[in-house]
């Protein structure tokens, strides 16, 4: 996957492309190097007091510099500024436009020999243009996590299918009118995307230097139909999550399902602990019965930036980090990730399931599978304006009784439009 044209070290956006080797070489220094680490899981601290213990030559420091959106415009503001940390935590979604800043260095050199402890799919999330900007840590193979309990109180079967999904949703309503199966705002800008993506949609896609964007494809608009549809007959929500309103509905047992990811668990507990044991996870429903390959919806990566004076030496704590024994193990336990390496999702099967689940003995197991039939995604240059104008444009939609895809259709546009803007080829433009 190409992204181009992208800032190299001295020169223009829109007269250069990605410079193998681009940054600081490591640094001559006497005494201990010090790389300043940017993450926010909870247990960084941890994983971070256990690599110093081992490592006196290489010692990390550790700042929480929040997660999603704000740590990358953070991390953003101080690239520009000539001091970024060594390494940051950073989302699939957003390390694309953060690689168009001229933000993280290329370290194909650095960590080429650990490709093979993840799968294609997984890779394929950090590498652009044949060059690798960052060292896969956990991922979000989507998955629908269901109130077991209440499906089968209801007699209501877990459904495989989408069209089973729209049964399913059909029968709550009938056996009980004050539940919902789930409900899909239009801030589930991942939700959409992935779905989308399983059903054969590329949002964005690239060809040498020329770019493709699909949001509006017609796979795309199909599933917009079809999610429509299921508002439009009120067998679904799309009512905010997590608000004080979701919650209740979650502790409740009137909110039946989540379809999300495999790190749905420890939110839902987050905000109804009381509900432990109630729940359980499936794989998300197929478009194509037999068909089982679905997106990522979220997950995050280790990058080094260009600012580093220790490349090197910040690419080792990535790579021991996110492909060795000892750091998955602090992956699992410590920071409660579903780890993107075969190894640690190999070793996940040993551990107990999440809390919120404890009865479900496969629970990782079945994480597993899911995540073998992962679809390689391409994220383009500029995500954050695409959920932006995604939200915006599909909240008008279901306010004013508008169809979906016209939501769908002026978020390409406006996508389209501000990547031609910003010197971009797109070939449907």
């Amino acid at each position: 996957m190409r992204i181009r044209p992208l800032v190299a070290c001295a020169a223009t956006v829109a007269a250069v492309t990605v410079l193998s080797g681009c940054g600081a070489a490591s640094a001559e220094s006497e005494g201990p190097v010090t790389l300043e680490y940017w993450a926010w899981p909870a247990g960084s601290k941890t994983v971070v007091d256990t690599w110093n213990a081992a490592h006196p030559d290489i010692q990390v420091k550790l700042s929480d510099a929040g997660g999603g959106d704000e740590s990358s415009q953070k991390l953003l503001t101080a690239s520009r500024a000539g001091n970024a940390p060594d390494l940051a935590l950073v989302e699939y979604t957003t390390l694309p436009s953060l690689i168009v800043a001229d933000v993280p260095l290329e370290i194909t050199d650095y960590v080429g020999d650990v490709q093979d402890a993840f799968t294609e799919g997984t890779w394929a999330q950090t590498t652009f243009d044949g060059a690798v900007f960052g060292v896969p840590q956990d991922v979000g193979p989507m998955a629908l996590v269901y109130r077991e309990d209440r499906f089968e109180e209801l007699g209501v079967p877990v459904p495989t299918t989408w069209e089973e999904f729209r049964d399913a949703a059909a029968a709550v309503q009938e056996a009980d009118p004050d539940a919902v199966i789930a409900s899909l705002p239009p801030t589930e800008f991942g939700f959409f995307a992935g779905v989308a993506t399983q059903a054969g949609g590329q949002w964005w896609s690239v060809d040498g230097e020329e770019w493709t964007v699909g949001i509006a494809d017609e796979a795309s608009l199909e599933v917009a139909d079809y999610f429509e549809e299921l508002a439009a007959d009120g067998l679904i929500q799309t009512e905010p999550l997590l608000t004080p309103e979701y919650n209740a509905m979650i502790n409740e047992g009137t909110m039946l399902s989540w379809p999300s990811a495999v790190w749905a668990p420890g939110v839902i507990e987050s905000v109804a602990p009381d509900t432990a044991g109630s729940w359980a996870m499936a794989p998300l429903p197929q478009w194509t019965p037999g068909d089982a390959a679905v997106a990522y919806q979220g997950g995050s990566a280790l990058v080094v930036t260009k600012d580093s004076e220790h490349p090197e030496e910040a690419a080792e704590f990535a790579t021991w980090l996110n492909s060795t024994e000892e750091g998955n193990t602090l992956l699992l336990d410590e920071q409660s990730l579903y780890p993107a390496s075969s190894l640690g999702q190999e070793m996940a099967e040993s551990n107990d399931p999440p809390t919120l689940m404890p009865q479900q003995s496969d629970f990782y197991s079945v994480s597993a599978d899911i995540s073998a039939e992962t679809v390689p995604v391409t994220w383009g240059p500029n995500v954050n304006l695409a959920k932006s104008v995604f939200e915006d444009e599909l909240g008008k939609a279901i306010r004013n009784g508008t169809p979906w895809r016209d939501a769908f259709v002026a978020t390409q546009e406006a996508v389209v439009a501000d990547m031609t803007e910003t010197g971009f080829a797109v070939s449907n433009g």
